[in-house]
């Protein structure tokens, strides 16, 4: 491609028509692939930036990363799948949010923020898997930017995966919608969402709806994904004992066997105006996990400083069924998926 085009003319380029929409009268169409549900004229973009209207057909991203690492799944973070296992972890560019605080915004801001730059990588459904078996990886993952939007490309990239014995998975905002989680159902196996507070006011500044993210947690657990739940702790955005609580007993309503991970804020991007957060801070959310009835708690991201809640444990006897330091794993005692002191299940996808 020719050295002068922008980052926007490329990625133009790098498109196929996509699947997650409907055609309307007027050339227009409707995209279904975010909660958005963007009403996209001829020759305009959706709220995302990288679909796009052409000719009466939407145009979909394809055929290019923007960020690839292999990392712990632990990181992703997934306690509850395939303990200490690699996942390769490619990204795509662009968002339908734009959170002021967002730690992957070199490539989830791109194509709003000049700041942000990272170009992309032309690479093939068949080269990504092939990297992951030469790195036993056997988890593959769209992340680093919101793969809803890119869903079509994570689909071809999963059926090759899939048909080389992966697990797969979405890290994701959860702005869903019930098309784009049934379209994904067959090729997804893990799907984190970060649930990023309990206040609609604070959700619309980020670019999303709190009911519509709530919706997708349900709708996932509904579907039998597996699920887990990560909340970043802001200092003065989400962190009061009140809304903690609402977010935990809403997870516990779903069910009380998902996972919840509360993670420590850094400065990062634009949000420069509040500390970090503390450890006693995440320590404070986990026991507000635990009352209001969730059976595996997580505080995540401070190695070290919260005690035991880096740890699985059983539900039913307490027995260390998985101690952690970190992404590491230090110790796993489960036995075929179930505690090997009492025996019962503990939910997750452990072969």
């Amino acid at each position: 491609m020719p050295a002068t085009m922008t980052l926007a003319e490329i990625l133009t380029q790098l498109t196929k028509e996509g699947e997650l929409y409907e055609k309307l009268p007027n050339q227009r169409v409707r995209c279904y692939a975010c909660g958005h549900r963007c009403l996209i004229p001829e020759g305009r973009q959706g709220v995302c930036r990288v679909r796009f209207n052409n000719g009466g057909a939407l145009q979909v991203p394809t055929g290019y990363v923007g960020a690839l690492q292999i990392d712990p799944v632990e990181k992703k973070p997934f306690f509850h799948a395939l303990p200490g296992s690699l996942a390769l972890s490619f990204g795509m560019l662009g968002c339908d949010f734009h959170c002021s605080y967002c730690q992957n915004w070199l490539t989830s801001q791109v194509l709003r923020d000049p700041e942000a730059v990272s170009p992309p990588e032309l690479v093939s459904a068949d080269d990504l898997v092939g990297m992951a078996t030469r790195y036993r990886a056997p988890i593959v993952a769209s992340t680093y930017n919101e793969p809803l939007i890119t869903s079509e490309w994570a689909v071809e990239i999963f059926r090759v995966a899939k048909a080389n014995g992966l697990r797969t998975a979405y890290i994701s905002n959860g702005n869903g919608t019930p098309e784009v989680l049934d379209y994904l159902k067959p090729w997804v196996d893990l799907y984190k969402v970060d649930l990023k507070g309990f206040n609609d006011a604070n959700y619309r500044k980020l670019g999303g709806m709190l009911g519509n993210v709530l919706d997708t947690i349900k709708l996932l657990v509904e579907k039998q994904f597996w699920v887990e739940i990560v909340t970043l702790i802001v200092p003065g955005f989400n962190d009061s004992d009140a809304e903690l609580t609402q977010i935990a007993e809403f997870l516990a309503s779903v069910s009380v066997d998902l996972p919840w991970h509360v993670t420590a804020f850094h400065q990062d991007y634009k949000m420069q105006d509040r500390a970090n957060t503390a450890a006693n801070t995440l320590l404070r959310a986990a026991d507000i996990g635990k009352k209001a009835g969730l059976r595996y708690v997580y505080a995540g991201n401070l190695p070290g400083r919260v005690g035991t809640h880096e740890n699985t444990y059983c539900p039913a006897c307490h027995t260390l069924l998985i101690e952690r330091r970190g992404y590491t794993i230090l110790k796993n005692t489960l036995t075929d998926g179930a505690c090997p002191t009492c025996r019962i299940a503990i939910p997750g996808v452990w072969n």
